[in-house]
């Protein structure tokens, strides 16, 4: 795709209306991507409501905010550990008592490169476990109120997806054989894009057009994700590359997933993020997305096999 639906310059914050009134729950708020989509959203007008695993971190991600924004900003931070289903679902509960309705779920949250193989709680890999499974159960738990305000469901997914191998691993779904960082990684991203595309076939076929769900990608972004968990010698090639004309800033990272989250009739069957030079980088609009993310029988599959992990079922 070449021409960019939205001019040369691609998708940029100056196209948000004035959000007040709107409330978005976004997780992964206290670094990078998820930092600067809550900042943006809330000096718009709207009200946010952040999901992350140190509660400690986001109070203080809280107080940065109302330095820099004011006072006035509604914000409040829910404590939730996407590697926990029981954290999951009890996050899922609060929100559904703080707040009314959701205009946009942002699902930013993701841990990456996990050197050595590690399981959840729940008994995943680690990687498929909080990028995957985490996802599926709060975007299911959270669709009342998503479908209250015809509402949106967003998905930071990664470039990832189309690095590793291009399908899904059912016979081997933790890695137990050849576990390799990447590749697992990898699957864990494939995942979560296949299954918004699976939603936006089911939320058709329940009659329910007025639920959008967008898949999209930061491009390479100067962000933490990769010193939280990855190896030595990742992170020491990704601080390299930081400093490199291939990455851009985490504001930038952030277009995509503001964007679908507020942009009016953007085609769901898009894949959003930068459409420079390989994707990492350049204006934010709709780029090829590989057919296996796409592909019918594969995401049937992983759809009913999460219904049985979880033991989550979506309410249409």
């Amino acid at each position: 795709m070449n021409s960019n639906q939205f001019g040369k310059r691609g998708w940029t914050p100056d196209r948000i209306e004035p959000l007040n009134g709107k409330i978005f729950v976004v997780t992964g708020t206290t670094s990078g991507t998820g930092f600067e989509a809550t900042k943006l959203l809330l000096s718009k007008g709207a009200k946010v409501v952040m999901l992350n695993r140190n509660q400690k971190k986001a109070e203080q991600t809280i107080h940065i905010l109302k330095q820099e924004l004011g006072n006035q900003i509604e914000v409040l931070a829910i404590n939730m550990d996407l590697a926990d289903q029981v954290s999951v679902k009890k996050a899922a509960e609060d929100v559904l008592k703080v707040i009314p309705k959701i205009d946009a779920l942002i699902c930013n949250a993701a841990i990456a490169q996990v050197p050595q193989q590690k399981l959840t709680v729940d008994g995943w890999e680690s990687q498929m476990g909080t990028n995957y499974y985490g996802n599926w159960t709060l975007q299911a738990l959270l669709y009342p109120l998503i479908e209250k305000s015809k509402g949106r469901i967003v998905t930071v997914g990664s470039l990832g997806y189309d690095m590793g191998i291009k399908t899904i691993k059912f016979d081997d779904l933790n890695w137990d054989k050849d576990y390799s960082p990447n590749d697992a990684y990898s699957q864990s991203k494939l995942a979560q894009i296949m299954s918004i595309y699976e939603l936006q076939n089911r939320l058709k076929k329940a009659g329910k057009n007025d639920v959008k769900a967008y898949a999209c990608h930061p491009g390479s972004s100067r962000t933490n994700l990769i010193n939280t968990s990855g190896s030595f010698m990742m992170k020491f090639i990704f601080n390299l590359m930081k400093l490199s004309p291939l990455t851009q800033s985490a504001e930038k990272g952030a277009y995509p997933q503001l964007m679908c989250a507020t942009e009016p009739d953007l085609d769901q069957s898009g894949f959003y993020g930068p459409t420079g030079r390989s994707n990492w980088v350049g204006p934010v609009g709709a780029h090829e997305i590989k057919p296996h993310a796409k592909d019918k029988t594969t995401a049937k599959r992983l759809w009913e096999l999460s219904e049985k992990e979880t033991g989550v079922t979506w309410n249409f």
